[in-house]
């Protein structure tokens, strides 16, 4: 099994991020929000009333031929490992 994280962030940013919560997987950069919007996950986001466009926190399980077997939107980090693992029946 792979994890690998996508954001819109430039790789130098990400490679911060990642050191400075000790990732132990890939971080992607998706600066032209091309793989984000192809799954769904970048669109309109509202904050204190006001509305602009940004990375909606997604995460999708894709098997080992691509197919993606289950998605969640808006989850939260910690709950991100435990919902894959009940899918994977783990």
């Amino acid at each position: 099994m792979l994890a690998v994280g996508i954001s819109p962030d430039p790789p130098a940013a990400q490679k911060k991020f990642a050191e400075k919560n000790n990732l132990n997987f890939p971080l992607l950069s998706d600066l032209d929000h091309k793989v984000s919007k192809s799954y769904g996950a970048w669109g309109q986001k509202t904050m204190y009333g006001k509305k602009f466009e940004g990375i909606i926190r997604s995460s999708f399980l894709i098997d080992e031929n691509g197919k993606i077997i289950a998605t969640w939107y808006k989850i939260s980090p910690p709950a991100t490992v435990p919902e894959a693992l009940k899918v994977l029946g783990k």
